[in-house]
């Protein structure tokens, strides 16, 4: 019954979504046709096509946003969801749908469609869409708090972890969760657990089961016990009471994501983002900005390949193998700096390191040439790079990538920072790029990153970036 209950609330807020869609189209046309002519005449001398134009574009947009919001599990329980996150994936799918509205609009060349209708339509819908939510959640909140709309829980399990579970659901009574007490293993004392009672042990659980209101179960179980409660499981599932298991494993931090092969349930640890939706914006942007990035230096090319030439001799393209995500290895470009065959003469200047670890900095390196020096000073040698990230060998920002020879003398809990595709740029850079002095340190960095990666985080490398490297700072 709970069940159908959140499906109906689910095709709801569904209607909800699409009609408020409607209202921010239809709005968007007026404003932009008939208002914006009469108080903005020299930005907006006409008005646009009718009405009935604009409505053929409505079913298309209606079906763009319900195929985003199902994606992103927009209809999915949103009780222990943060707001922050709601509100991003509002923006998300708003952002996303325009941007298929207007590249739809351009393959078909709907010529009609304007772009400051789209601005504001996407604008418009932003805020009914965000504004619909909040209230959602302070309509929630005030249900719950009069005793309705409360999912009650069963803790099965008695340790730190399972007390800590209860002390969670418990200070966020806005969840709308209420645990009503815990269940401890055949065997184990106790009357109250984290200030809750104990309702039984394991073999009391059916009765348990059919004399409390019980919705959902959470079994908080060591790995040894899981095996003592399988009947439990199977008990949960013929009464139709969700059953949950809250794993932990006390020395790996990762998070957990339930995925299917072939109708086989798997469980995946995993602590590198793996968001589908964010990772291709990423890669969208990477494509991107490359690509404008070749195009825009594009006459750099030959004045840089010149200065090479005359200043030594040798390729104009320095070529090597580094590794990449998780190791792969991949053929990575750059402009040559050094002398040829410079790569070979390694041991003879390893006394001039200036990193501690794996990896090799030398500001005062004798193989570099006078245009090299030159060419580092701005980054302009890492042009070709861009090359790499258009392949998808690279990305624009993340860690630095290493060579083959660094990577065999990784310590063990170095070796996650090749769980990212490596970058142009990245957080050790704007940190004071070649003036950190300690691999360790370094690779802490990256790995700050990798935990805490975003788009945002990304567009603030980026920008830091361009400081960064026309100040020349810790430029080796």
């Amino acid at each position: 019954m709970l069940r159908e209950r959140a499906k109906a609330v689910a095709y709801w807020v569904w209607t909800m979504d699409l009609v408020l869609t409607t209202i921010a189209f239809l709005l968007a046309w007026w404003l932009r046709s008939q208002l914006a002519p009469r108080f903005a005449p020299a930005l907006f001398p006409t008005e646009l096509y009718p009405l009935s134009r604009y409505l053929g574009l409505l079913p298309l947009v209606l079906v763009i946003w319900t195929l985003l919001l199902v994606t992103r599990e927009a209809y999915t329980s949103r009780r222990t969801v943060a707001l922050s996150s709601e509100v991003w994936q509002v923006v998300q799918v708003v952002a996303a749908g325009t941007l298929i509205l207007a590249a739809t609009g351009w393959l078909l060349r709907l010529d009609f469609v304007s772009r400051p209708f789209l601005a504001l339509f996407a604008t418009l819908d932003l805020v009914f869409l965000l504004a619909e939510k909040i209230a959602l959640r302070l309509g929630a909140r005030l249900v719950r708090q009069r005793g309705y709309n409360y999912r009650t829980l069963l803790i099965v399990g008695i340790n730190p972890r399972a007390e800590e579970v209860a002390r969670i659901i418990t200070s966020h009574p806005h969840w709308g969760l209420q645990v009503i007490g815990f269940v401890a293993p055949n065997g184990q004392a106790g009357e109250t657990a984290a200030g809750l009672p104990i309702l039984g042990r394991a073999d009391d659980l059916p009765k348990i089961l059919q004399e409390q209101v019980v919705d959902d179960v959470i079994f908080v179980l060591s790995r040894r016990q899981l095996e003592e409660f399988e009947d439990s499981f199977l008990l949960c599932a013929e009464l139709g009471i969700r059953a949950r298991v809250a794993l932990y494993f006390p020395h790996m931090k990762a998070r957990v994501l339930l995925e299917e092969l072939e109708g086989i349930p798997l469980l995946t640890f995993t602590s590198t983002p793996g968001t589908p939706f964010p990772l291709f914006l990423k890669r969208l942007q990477d494509l991107g900005v490359s690509a404008l990035g070749i195009a825009v230096t594009a006459p750099l090319v030959p004045l840089v390949a010149l200065a090479i030439k005359l200043g030594s001799r040798g390729p104009v393209l320095f070529s090597q193998q580094r590794c990449g995500l998780n190791g792969r290895r991949f053929t990575l470009y750059k402009f040559r700096t050094m002398y040829e065959g410079a790569d070979r003469r390694l041991e003879e200047v390893v006394h001039l390191n200036e990193v501690a670890g794996p990896a090799f900095k030398a500001r005062r390196d004798p193989r570099v040439t006078a245009v090299g020096r030159w060419l580092r000073r701005f980054s302009l040698d890492e042009l070709p790079q861009l090359v790499n990230v258009l392949k998808g060998d690279m990305s624009l920002v993340g860690p630095r990538p290493p060579l083959p020879a660094e990577v065999a003398r990784y310590e063990r809990w170095q070796r996650r920072r090749l769980s990212m595709k490596p970058g142009l740029t990245g957080l050790w850079q704007v940190s004071g790029r070649a003036g950190l002095d300690d691999f360790s340190h370094w690779t802490t960095i990256d790995l700050a990153y990798i935990d805490q990666w975003s788009l945002w985080l990304d567009l603030k490398i980026l920008l830091k970036t361009i400081p960064a490297v026309l100040s020349t700072r810790g430029a080796a």
